[in-house]
């Protein structure tokens, strides 16, 4: 008889025993080739390797579009920039959070997602137009703001409109009014200010938020240095491991007193989605999950967690092989342009950086805190970018009193990884070539068509991402949806018979806007697994279903490759 998943040459003739394969009796009776479905995967990551490759282009796809010459995209993640400054964690479920980044941003919550605010989430780009995409700012083209440029007029002595001019406000007639009301026979203004009072913004940002942000190094004593404010260098295989023991302890500790304990320690969660950090690589993070997503085989998740705590000096095999034993490698394939290096295999050690109050890594990690790979990859693709510069491993060399004492004087810069084209960077990723689709040239059919022919069961087997237009009417206000980001593709739901497709997509930064801050017509902020199978396969912070008709009106381009 012939087995499940198997197409004996001879069967033996005569009875037989056990079950009949369903698939060799459909052949026979059809006459039809029938393609063997992949095994259900288990509620995990680590067994999906085995679903099937992805495909070539079918003939009915619709044809991919020509490769833009550059593409910018990216924005900084507000929760983490806002939680690198403060020094402590935000509850990202929590409205207050909404209010802690409108104050340590100084920008309105609404006004921070779309580039034609000018939000200091778009620092080092600037809104094209006519062609509603973002394009890069030179250094010289951005400044910082001291401590005096913030400074507000004293308001406390205005007893009329008219004194607002005395204090700077000019062609008081013409200033734009944000939001008006009558209450109690009380006319409540807000006026845009920009006369009297300044703010961060994609130009002008303070140092502290340049150094964390951007690429640009304006001290010449720094140019060869890279370390955020408030931040060191440290292993990230130390840091897991006292984190490690903090949970342990308090886990313990409510345990014995029978207390809840707080969210975070409630449960220990099993993925390790990337969570994109205090920079704009939306683009790549994006990039790096899609490929995660598709096949986990191609991404290398094999992280030495023995942490070495001291060196044996002396040169020789030994030390090389222990030092190859402490170091992680991935492996980038040159794709052209810009951010962009030779194929090879890139290696970095363990440290990242780690912010000193916190004590949470300053850029990319996983959502559920406890894995390195995330942060080690975008390390090893910024060096890789970087031309293979920093990263010294000699580290451990006495290298002189210039250097303050520090134990290398370089650091791989991962704000190099500031914008960029987040198809690109998947084939950077896998090896196989990018195919673009602008969701101005195709109708909405053809984009949930491509989306599920790349896809088995409703979710993607071939990478995707898609990316937003930099500006729009009245969309992109809130952290859901955002203008010039990158996000994810990982398939494809309906509602009802032939009722409306809906394409799921996740934001990098891994949250999800609470309930009813902001409505986004043809969106499903919440994506559950009753809904949506995957669903239970990942972390669904972030996770969105957006119907086709949104997605062709919000996304400026979707990409795959094959």
């Amino acid at each position: 008889m012939v087995s499940y998943n198997s197409r004996s040459e001879n069967p033996i003739k005569g009875p037989s025993s056990g079950p009949i394969d369903p698939y060799v009796l459909f052949e026979a009776l059809t006459g039809r080739k029938l393609e063997l479905p992949s095994r259900p995967a288990p509620e995990g990551y680590d067994d999906l390797s085995d679903i099937r490759t992805c495909r070539s282009r079918k003939q009915d796809e619709p044809n991919p579009d020509p490769r833009p010459d550059d593409v910018f995209v990216g924005c900084i993640n507000p929760f983490a920039l806002a939680e690198n400054m403060i020094g402590h964690k935000i509850d990202r479920q929590s409205i207050t959070a909404i209010r802690i980044i409108q104050d340590t941003l100084q920008t309105d919550y609404e006004e921070l997602f779309d580039m034609k605010h000018h939000s200091v989430l778009y620092a080092g780009l600037k809104l094209n137009k006519e062609e509603r995409k973002a394009d890069e700012l030179e250094e010289g083209e951005t400044k910082i703001l001291k401590e005096k440029d913030l400074v507000t007029p004293d308001l406390s002595r205005l007893d009329r409109l008219g004194d607002l001019e005395d204090i700077g406000m000019k062609e008081l007639g013409n200033v734009r009014i944000k939001r008006a009301g009558i209450l109690n026979n009380k006319l409540h203004l807000v006026l845009h200010a920009d006369d009297i009072a300044r703010t961060v913004g994609n130009r002008e940002v303070t140092q502290t938020i340049n150094d964390i942000c951007l690429p640009f190094r304006r001290d010449s004593g720094r140019k060869d240095s890279f370390t955020p404010p408030n931040s060191s260098w440290r292993d990230a295989r130390e840091v897991l491991m006292m984190r490690n023991m903090r949970r342990g302890m308090i886990s313990d500790y409510n345990t014995l007193f029978d207390y809840g304990g707080s969210r975070e320690y409630q449960a220990v969660r099993k993925f390790d989605d990337p969570i994109q950090g205090a920079t704009a690589n939306s683009w790549f993070v994006a990039a790096l999950f899609s490929v995660y997503w598709a096949d986990p085989a191609l991404i290398n998740r094999n992280t030495n967690m023995q942490v070495r705590m001291h060196h044996r000096s002396g040169a020789g095999a030994g030390d090389d092989e222990g030092r190859q034993q402490h170091r992680f490698s991935a492996k980038f394939y040159d794709q052209g342009g810009r951010n962009n290096s030779k194929t090879q295999v890139v290696e970095v050690d363990y440290r990242v950086p780690v912010n000193n109050s916190s004590e949470d890594f300053v850029y990319c990690r996983s959502s559920d805190g406890m894995a390195l790979w995330p942060s080690l990859y975008e390390k090893a693709f910024a060096k890789w970018i970087g031309n293979g510069n920093n990263d010294n491993p000699n580290r451990h060399k006495s290298i002189g009193p210039a250097s303050g004492g520090s134990s290398s004087s370089q650091h791989v810069d991962i704000t190099q990884t500031h914008n960029g084209d987040p198809v690109k960077a998947m084939a950077q990723l896998n090896g196989r070539e990018p195919q673009y689709y602008f969701t101005d040239k195709h109708d909405a059919a053809d984009l949930i068509g491509l989306v599920r022919g790349c896809s088995v069961n409703h979710r993607t087997i071939c990478p995707m991402v898609a990316w937003t237009h930099a500006s729009d009417s009245g969309t992109y206000r809130g952290c859901n949806l955002v203008a010039n980001h990158a996000y994810s593709v990982l398939g494809w739901s309906s509602v009802g018979q032939g009722d409306k497709q809906y394409v799921i997509v996740r934001n990098p930064w891994g949250v999800t806007e609470p309930h009813g801050l902001t409505s986004y017509p043809g969106i499903l902020t919440r994506v559950e697994p009753e809904y949506w199978r995957p669903a239970s396969l990942l972390d669904r912070e972030g996770v969105l279903a957006v119907e086709v008709g949104a997605f062709k009106e919000y996304f400026a381009c979707m990409g795959v490759t094959k």
